[in-house]
């Protein structure tokens, strides 16, 4: 389907159908940039600060301050083969069973060239980082995690200790986070990778229009994009101030609880205001800009998580699913490229994210459809298992455990390692999100799920746990404990959870020349001068997630961008 203006209005984006401009050098340009980029996140820095190191002239536009999801998370990057961090950890790894590894969550979402070159760069891609200043650490965490304690930096963000992964490539610890004094929060670290990468770009040169938000692309009349229209808020105007401070106090808010939880409509329907607050600044002020893009321009808008009516429309199962992004990730920059002829590709390909490790309790247990079937061995990466759960079983599971495991639940829950967000998702889930009963067939009926199949599922699965019989799911006996003492519980770990909320984020995008990260149209054709990268494109991360790969995708697919237009002008 071919989108324009109206088309994405529907869809809640603003933008306008593609200026035609015959005569360039007549046109009455505001500024002019070798390349532009359009959102400053981990791509659009990444494509920036790469440029400006070849010699380019670039200009960037975000509408807010810059960073996105890339700056608010948890500042994982995904890397390996040997990076100068693993080495001073004393992990083993290497290019080939990184790549090994990837190929197996990768998939075919890219070609193997690509994901080989993604390997292949990964050290150098590092060495890139801290150079430029980012901040990372060789303290390492070797257990399953969800997310490592925060003394440590280094960690297994995926599935590389899953017995059945360990049979396919040698695991190494992958995850490089960002080193960074937070508190106590696992969120907003990003910050030390990013920041120091806008920092050092800046200090190259890069013309940074913030609070800046592009609506129109302009293309020449043999179809080249050329340049963009940005409505931007003057800059060192007390307007601006406002803004950027309903802004960040609508944000804080607006991430302060999940949806689901009590008292989530207070602090969301704070933030809201404050963001209308902020809508009626940019009414009253912005001014329009046109800037000429000579070489091309980069969309990096990140994906289209936060605007639900895209996800409606999408990817509709995900829709009660708790929105894990920032303002920005309104899929505009991908519907720009859509306006301008792009294709779009993997658009219902949501990654929902369901960590039940820690507690190691809950992953020892087993989980079920309605059906009271198992689904996979549960001590996987909470990607894959939230992806068995929406993608494969209407978005319904239930953690099946005992009084035992009950118990060591609570101890673990209070384990000064833990990080707080960890320990008080697990108590609350603990103290409100159950049924108990003195039976299996008792609990099956008191839960919705079907009781021989449960019964079936638990009776094997004990006999897995004490040796009898290899587990069907290949899961190790260290991680299995027999359901036997009752009371027994069921825990609904759903996408619509009341108690547990299921983050989601979007995959879909531009489908782009790999070689170049040129947009392609509907024929499979390049268009020139229009780029797309990050989570605007489909790129390594789209097949499914592991903590840091999103990340280094952007890092990988902004640079690439940038690299290309260098050889390009030279």
């Amino acid at each position: 389907m071919k989108y324009n203006a109206a088309e994405a209005t529907k869809l809640g984006v603003a933008i306008e159908d593609p200026l035609v401009v015959e005569n360039p050098d007549a046109f009455s340009w505001d500024e002019t940039a070798d390349l532009v980029v359009v959102g400053l996140g981990g791509a659009g820095v990444a494509a920036a600060l790469e440029g400006l190191e070849r010699g380019l002239k670039v200009t960037a536009v975000d509408r807010y301050e810059g960073g996105g999801s890339t700056a608010a998370n948890g500042g994982i990057f995904y890397a390996g083969g040997g990076t100068k961090i693993q080495k001073e950890a004393g992990e083993d790894d290497s290019p080939e069973e990184m790549y090994k590894y990837l190929k197996i969550e990768v998939g075919d979402v890219v070609s193997d060239e690509t994901l080989r070159k993604f390997v292949e760069e990964s050290v150098e891609t590092v060495d890139w980082i801290l150079a430029n200043g980012g901040k990372l650490n060789s303290k390492v965490w070797k257990k399953k995690a969800s997310y490592p304690p925060l003394a440590y930096f280094l960690y297994h963000p995926d599935n590389s200790l899953v017995a059945s992964y360990v049979a396919r490539a040698k695991p190494a610890a992958r995850g490089h986070r960002a080193h960074i004094s937070n508190g106590k929060k696992a969120w907003g670290v990003g910050i030390g990778i990013w920041g120091p990468l806008r920092d050092s770009a800046m200090a190259k040169g890069l013309n940074f229009h913030r609070y800046s938000e592009a609506r129109q692309l302009a293309r020449d009349g043999t179809g080249r994009v050329i340049g963009v229209k940005i409505l931007s808020i003057p800059a060192g105007s007390s307007a601006a101030a406002k803004f950027g401070s309903f802004i960040k106090t609508a944000d804080r808010l607006l991430a302060m609880l999940p949806p689901t939880l009590p008292f989530a409509a207070i602090t969301i329907g704070l933030g809201s205001w404050y963001l209308r607050r902020a809508a009626k600044i940019e009414a009253a002020h912005r001014q329009e800009r046109w800037i000429r893009a000579k070489e091309g321009v980069l969309l990096s808008t990140g994906g289209f998580i936060m605007n639900n009516t895209m996800v409606r429309h999408f990817a509709p199962t995900y829709a009660t699913g708790m929105p894990n992004g920032t303002l920005g990730d309104q899929g505009q920059g991908i519907m720009m490229g859509a306006g301008a002829g792009g294709q779009l590709a993997l658009m219902d390909k949501i990654s929902a994210w369901r960590f039940i490790n820690p507690p190691k309790a809950w992953s020892d247990a087993i989980v079920v459809n309605s059906k009271g079937k198992r689904m996979i061995d549960e001590t996987v990466y909470g990607a894959s298992l939230g992806e068995q759960i929406g993608d494969h079983n209407g978005g319904v599971g239930y953690i099946i455990y005992d009084k035992n495991l009950r118990k060591q639940a609570f101890k673990q829950a209070l384990d000064p390692l833990i990080v707080p967000f960890q320990r008080d998702i697990t108590l609350l889930n603990l103290l409100f999100n159950y049924k108990k009963a003195d039976s299996i067939d008792e609990l099956a009926h008191r839960s919705g799920i079907d009781p021989l199949g449960l019964i079936d599922t638990v009776a094997a699965y004990n006999r897995g746990a004490r040796g009898e019989q290899p587990d069907a799911f290949g899961k190790q006996m260290d991680d299995m404990v027999p359901i036997v003492a009752p009371p027994f519980y069921a825990m609904d770990i759903s996408i619509n959870s009341r108690f547990l909320p299921l983050p989601v984020i979007t995959f879909g995008g531009l489908r782009i020349d790999e070689r170049s990260g040129l947009v392609l149209d509907e024929a499979g054709q390049t268009i020139p001068g229009l780029y797309a990268a990050g989570r605007t494109a489909v790129g390594v991360a789209s097949n499914t997630y592991v903590s840091g790969l999103s990340f280094a995708d952007c890092v990988f697919s902004g640079r690439r961008v940038a690299r290309h237009i260098a050889r390009a002008n030279r």
